[in-house]
């Protein structure tokens, strides 16, 4: 199976990337970054607190944008043409005649197809660092960056002479052998800007390298691989057009996600969030313990009414999801009888027993046997008066449908949030999984499909 599988990706692989679209995806693209850089300077603001400022982060945000849209297309033509349409010209049961799995047709297929785009996604993203790197032209005087422009357009020149030279006097496939030949050719051109100034002067590698920035294009990368999942799935039973509608539409909902399944998920209505928390006694920092007491300054006025007798609920998310205390009865007892309170036969709970609007300070209680808190609040919580409810049908939507704000972390570098690298892997496990389901959903699609 491991070598049937290779070999249909090997022929999906050279059959991508001979096709015509493919090549002309990736220039177009190119092209875009060279626009980009004289018409993106409207940002109406400068600052110097990330790896890109001012006019720069409009020109990072359109570039990504424009190496999604190309991608997603390129994706959906590529699926379309490597297994729609051989299933419709019936050349497909040539192999699933033979001794070959059909969930070993659809792996092989995608990996063919998802080797082509990870190409043709490295080359598109080139073209965007070294526009990155060139900056906006926000007026007629900026300088030119020789460098960005000699080395990446002889860069992407050299390889269309290749690709010319090897078709007419070898009678090799143009659009596969520039673009095959543009990857290497643009790496070292980069490398090569790396080391060079605009003023042609020699600086070390790591000077205008922009870690955050490859960080992003990684993570974009990855939703790339997603999407050609979603296309290699719906171009199982659909044409082009339709594949091609699918997967815009699965790029579509996945950037909604949030706002349209994500905010109902977790219902439940923040107070206000915790600015200072200080134990009543020495030793009830914990709050394990039933009797243990704490002031919790609040950093604004709470949205909602706050009265002695409300039950304390905190968490670090601002929707309730993942509250760090369980759900408890609300007490109903007399605030005055600590006594009753405190007692074994009054259910375990967090009651808020004195606030002060002015000082925006709760006093709250572990009330009854105690709650043995995992974590205490802490500064930065969230403040809650109720358990969250969870919306079953929103959050089975939220899960299915792939969230592609997950891989556009381009605000976290124009607002100047440093990417963790755990959070890239995350990011890599959550598109395993989604390929994983719809690759899974592909050969379920596949199965019963009539190839003869």
């Amino acid at each position: 199976m491991f070598g049937q599988t290779l070999t249909i990706a090997r022929n999906t692989f050279v059959e991508s990337v001979r096709q015509p679209i493919y090549f002309i995806l990736i220039l177009v693209c190119g092209v875009l970054q060279v626009f980009t850089t004289w018409g993106t300077n409207f940002s109406l603001g400068y600052t110097d607190s990330s790896e890109v400022s001012g006019d720069n982060k409009l020109l990072l945000d359109i570039g990504l944008g424009s190496v999604f849209v190309c991608g997603t297309l390129l994706a959906s033509f590529i699926a379309t043409a490597v297994v729609s349409r051989e299933i419709d010209n019936r050349t497909i049961l040539t192999v699933v005649s033979k001794p070959v799995s059909r969930p070993t047709v659809i792996l092989g297929k995608y990996l063919g197809v998802v080797t082509a785009i990870l190409i043709a996604i490295a080359l598109m993203l080139l073209f965007l660092l070294l526009a990155v790197r060139h900056g906006v032209m926000s007026k007629a005087a900026d300088e030119l960056d020789g460098p960005v422009i000699v080395f990446g357009i002889g860069a992407a020149f050299a390889a269309i002479l290749i690709g010319l030279w090897c078709n007419f006097f070898y009678g090799w496939v143009f659009a596969q052998t520039a673009s095959l030949s543009m990857l290497p050719l643009m790496t070292v051109a980069y490398l090569l800007v790396l080391l060079v100034k605009k003023d042609w002067s020699w600086q070390p590698l790591g000077a205008d390298l922009k870690p955050q920035i490859l960080m992003a294009c990684g993570a974009l990368a990855l939703a790339l691989v997603v999407l050609t999942a979603v296309a290699t799935a719906a171009s199982t039973r659909l044409g082009q057009v339709a594949t091609i509608c699918i997967a815009f539409g699965a790029l579509l909902l996945g950037l909604l996600s949030n706002t349209l399944f994500g905010s109902f998920t977790f219902q439940n209505d923040t107070v206000a969030r915790i600015r200072a928390v200080e134990a009543l006694k020495p030793g009830m920092e914990p709050f394990r313990a039933a009797g243990d007491s704490l002031t919790v300054t609040l950093e604004s006025a709470p949205r909602r009414s706050v009265q002695p007798g409300d039950s304390f609920y905190y968490g670090p998310n601002p929707s309730g999801f993942d509250l760090l205390v369980p759900t408890f009865p609300r007490y109903t007892g007399d605030l005055s009888d600590r006594e009753t309170m405190l007692s074994v036969r009054s259910p375990a709970a967090l009651v808020i027993t004195a606030y002060s609007s002015e000082n925006r300070t709760l006093t709250v209680l572990n009330a009854g046997e105690g709650l043995a808190m995992d974590t205490p609040p802490r500064t930065g919580d969230y403040v809650f008066l109720k358990p969250t409810r969870m919306n079953v049908a929103a959050v089975v939507l939220w899960g299915v449908i792939p969230n592609f704000q997950f891989f556009w972390l381009l605000d976290a570098i124009t607002q100047n949030q440093k990417i963790p690298a755990a959070h890239i892997v995350i990011v890599l496990l959550y598109a395993a999984a989604q390929v994983g389901a719809f690759l899974s959903l592909a050969v379920l699609l596949f199965q019963e499909r009539e190839t003869g």
